[in-house]
């Protein structure tokens, strides 16, 4: 074999077989050539080496019992990370309960785009509930003009039968023989009709005057929420409540007048005189006062000389109603009129 042949891995000895029992022993031999020598080293060099496979790793047997837990006290539970919210705890960014977040109505109030249930966890919508939208009160304000010059006119006819029975009650003081019992019969007569024709005007009137009033209190709320003070029930039952029916009406009036007034072009708030409104109350107040002092003492009321008293203040109560109905006419078309003008035009005036 020679030097310069490069060597591979050392190669295992063979396995050996048992030796086997000794021989008698023999005669030493001949030393071998070297030739042969060599012969036998590549040999035992080139043969193949036996195959050393690694064994497997073997599991080990199953506890008899389960895992018992470490000893020594439990770890806390991790922290929340950052932007994580502690139980029941909000995280940044999200509303607290009954809170809305942007664009979400609060409790109780419909969102956009769905219809709100009855009540929470309702499985299906309720009803689309009413949406507030501008309606022209031009309709209303017709009807209540026109019931308003029928009670002027009504006032003025109940007007000259109080001054009739004015005028026959100085005539019975002065002559009580000169007046007929006709006369008197015919007094009564007329007295009765325009009472009766004086109260189905004033509840007919009363019934369109105060759907006009509620819808032109709701298109103001429209046009300038923040003009109010009361809700728009007042607008009604203001007009129910004793002794308050003397002042509710008028401010909430006076409030729908606001909201009604186009702003000026830069955006400045423009006042327009509240004249109507003003007298229109004035008037009505007068009158009403006038007319519960007229009704006690008409009652009561048992000579000539207090039934002729009676009749000239009942005279002077249908003539403040008359002037009450007219300015009331002049409230209600001006009114009606600058709600159409801020319909049309929008919020801001052109000049």
């Amino acid at each position: 074999m020679s030097l310069n042949e490069p060597q591979g891995p050392p190669t295992p000895p063979p396995a050996q077989a048992p030796s086997p029992a000794p021989a008698p022993a023999e005669a030493p031999t001949a030393p071998q050539p070297a030739a042969e020598a060599d012969a036998l080293v590549a040999t035992a060099t080139a043969a193949p080496a036996p195959e050393h496979r690694p064994t497997p790793p073997q599991p080990y047997p199953a506890p008899a019992y389960p895992a018992q837990p470490h000893p020594g006290p439990q770890p806390y539970p991790a922290p929340p990370y950052a932007g994580q919210p502690y139980a029941g705890q909000p995280y940044a960014g999200q509303p607290y309960p009954a809170q809305p977040y942007a664009g979400q109505p609060y409790a109780g109030q419909p969102r956009t785009g769905h219809p709100a249930g009855p009540y929470p966890g309702m499985p299906y919508a309720a009803p689309w509930p009413p949406a507030d939208v501008l309606r022209s009160p031009r309709g209303l304000a017709v009807a209540v003009t026109a019931l308003l010059g029928v009670a002027a006119a009504v006032n003025l006819f109940s007007a000259a039968i109080s001054g009739y029975v004015f005028s026959l009650m100085k005539r019975l003081t002065a002559d009580p023989a000169g007046v007929g019992d006709d006369a008197l019969d015919r007094s009564d007569t007329l007295t009765a009709i325009a009472g009766s024709l004086q109260f189905l005007i004033l509840l007919a009137t009363a019934v369109v005057f105060i759907i006009w009033f509620h819808r032109v209190r709701v298109n103001g709320e429209i046009m300038r929420p923040d003009a109010f003070s009361q809700t728009r029930g007042w607008a009604i039952g203001g007009w129910f409540i004793p002794l308050g029916n003397l002042f509710l009406p008028y401010r909430t009036a006076k409030e729908i007048w606001t909201a009604s007034t186009q702003f000026a072009p830069d955006g400045s708030f423009r006042e327009v005189s509240a004249t109507p409104v003003n007298a229109w109350w004035a008037v009505w107040v007068l009158s009403a006062l006038s007319d519960r002092v007229f009704s006690t003492v008409y009652r009561r009321a048992q000579t000539p000389e207090a039934l002729r008293d009676a009749s000239a203040m009942g005279m002077v109560t249908d003539l403040l109603t008359v002037a009450a109905a007219v300015l009331a006419i002049v409230f209600v078309r001006k009114l009606t009129a600058m709600q159409t003008t801020k319909a049309e035009q929008g919020p801001y005036a052109a000049v």
